[in-house]
């Protein structure tokens, strides 16, 4: 029996330091399992976790990236990204207020095709810091940051330490990006097809040209 076809997304996790990336990274459920690999650390300096996730009875991996220092990694980083996830302290405004630069950063360093539609996903994480009476920034202010985006962005309030919601966030990233994958094949097919059309278009006219060419050739 043959095995059944995974998919696998590559997804760059940014934010400023202290704010649960890594913790976020390497949560452990029984929904979600993670692999550990000390392959990023040792050549590129970022940490690189293996989580598996079954979406509609379709096993697929993410290779989860994180970094701690702004602008330090530059392409090799970043290359080949299908999502990002955009993390934030909800305890520290400062980490809210630099989400801007990792965005416009990541878009900066991938280039995609369409930046409008590329998948983010904000995550609020360290809800549970005093209680949430540390709080700063309000789940009103982080959902209308995320509906100021040309694409809407999904948002999802986390603990990392208690585990809470991390699951929910990390399968809607996986379907984020693969919705985002079958779109691109939509429009590369399309394309393609267009492309297709329009070169045979052009023989055919080429064609017809050659041919009244040459009847006019013969009648003189």
């Amino acid at each position: 029996m043959s095995m059944p076809k995974r998919t696998l997304l590559k997804v760059i996790v940014l934010g400023d330091s202290g704010v649960g990336k890594t913790s976020l990274m390497n949560h452990h459920s029984r929904y979600v399992y993670k692999k550990f690999s000390q392959q990023y650390k040792s050549t590129i300096g970022a940490d690189f976790v293996t989580k598996e996730v079954e979406i509609d009875g379709k096993h697929v991996t993410l290779q989860v990236a994180g970094q701690e220092r702004f602008q330090s990694l530059g392409a090799a980083f970043y290359r080949g990204a299908d999502c990002c996830i955009l993390v934030y302290d909800v305890n520290i405004p400062k980490s809210f207020e630099t989400l801007q630069n990792w965005h416009d950063e990541f878009l900066n360093q991938v280039d995609p095709t369409d930046p409008d539609t590329f998948p983010f996903v904000l995550i609020g994480n360290k809800v549970d810091v005093d209680g949430g009476n540390s709080r700063v920034v309000s789940e009103k202010t982080a959902r209308e940051w995320c509906a100021s985006r040309e694409n809407s962005m999904p948002y999802f309030e986390t603990s990392a330490k208690e585990g809470y919601n991390v699951d929910d966030a990390f399968l809607c990233i996986a379907k984020t990006a693969i919705l985002n994958q079958h779109e691109q094949d939509i429009v590369g097919a399309f394309l393609y097809c267009s492309s297709g059309r329009s070169l045979l278009l052009d023989l055919v006219k080429s064609g017809r040209q050659s041919v009244t060419q040459s009847e006019g050739s013969q009648m003189l």
